[in-house]
């Protein structure tokens, strides 16, 4: 790939859908030509990385696997596959194309990348974690996980938990939670995209099918502001600024998504993670002054009443 990343990018009610959720799912999204291509190439690229992992006779910066590089950490996106690859292919398709760019913008860097195989009646389930310590501050990288098989119900698909993206923990801290309320596991069409945030709590599940789940991840750093990058045409439209955590807000606004619910979340965990979201959505606007002005002019306005009242 020489080119930039674009593609169709997201608008407005599925960056606030990633903001609260912390992901989006493209259901079948790449053709079937590009996943019969990386049945083929993926398990030889795990086999590779195995290799390299080991220590490989040859020398590992010129390790290919089946004639692909495998591209090192911190090479631009753009040209980290041979163009023809599955996985440059992947993701030059327009609805991924576009979510990298709108989440991450056009030339985002390889983190780390991966191919996840679980083999037919493996039954080993995998504890829950985050791919990273804790990071600070709002800035985030997105993991795409791709499937490019048909994952029927319990054969193998991610388990993760919808709205977690925001507790932050530490790798594997979590690894003893089971049966989360909500907790979700993979299973759709072939060509399916998942992007998650890269705080998302997510595992590898028991494959109790007899076919091979073959699972392709890449996890991609920013190397911009993540600043309005999306479709904004309908912002204006979508994101109230004269809402509050107690007005009951339009169906279809922002804050009607940043407010909803886990099944998993208590009556104060809802509130504090929807401040979370609330503080990573101005992030992502430039809004990030705004809960600082609201917070010093209700402090003024108390420490007045304050004065008032002790004149009294």
């Amino acid at each position: 790939m020489t080119e930039a990343v674009t593609g169709a990018l997201l608008n407005t009610d599925q960056m606030a859908a990633f903001v609260s959720r912390g992901f989006l799912r493209f259901d079948a999204v790449v053709p079937a030509e590009i996943n019969a291509q990386a049945m083929e190439e993926l398990p030889t690229l795990f086999r590779a990385w195995l290799d390299e992992f080991r220590g490989p006779a040859s020398d590992p910066a010129v390790d290919t696997a089946g004639g692909v590089p495998l591209p090192r950490s911190g090479t631009m996106l753009a040209h980290a596959y041979p163009e023809h690859s599955a996985f440059a292919r992947m993701v030059r398709v327009p609805e991924v194309a576009g979510a990298i760019a709108s989440l991450v913008g056009i030339d985002p860097v390889v983190d780390h990348h991966f191919v996840h195989l679980k083999k037919p009646g493996d039954l080993t389930a995998q504890g829950l974690h985050c791919d990273a310590i804790i990071d600070h501050g709002q800035a985030f990288d997105i993991q795409l996980f791709w499937f490019p098989h048909d994952v029927s119900p319990g054969a193998g698909g991610t388990r993760f938990v919808p709205g977690s993206h925001l507790r932050h923990v530490n790798m594997d801290d979590i690894s003893r939670y089971q049966h989360l309320a909500g907790e979700e596991y993979y299973s759709g069409t072939a060509g399916t995209v998942i992007i998650f945030h890269q705080g998302m709590w997510h595992a590898g599940a028991p494959n109790r099918s007899d076919t091979l789940r073959v699972m392709g991840k890449l996890r991609l750093n920013p190397t911009q502001r993540q600043l309005r990058l999306w479709d904004t045409a309908d912002l204006d439209e979508r994101n109230r600024a004269d809402d509050h955590f107690f007005a009951l807000s339009e169906q279809g606004t922002v804050a009607s998504r940043l407010r909803g619910s886990e099944p998993w979340f208590e009556p104060s965990v809802h509130r504090l993670e929807t401040v979370q979201r609330a503080h990573l959505w101005r992030y992502l606007t430039g809004d990030e002054g705004f809960d600082v002005d609201w917070y010093l002019t209700r402090t003024e306005h108390r420490a007045a009443l304050d004065a008032k009242e002790a004149g009294r």
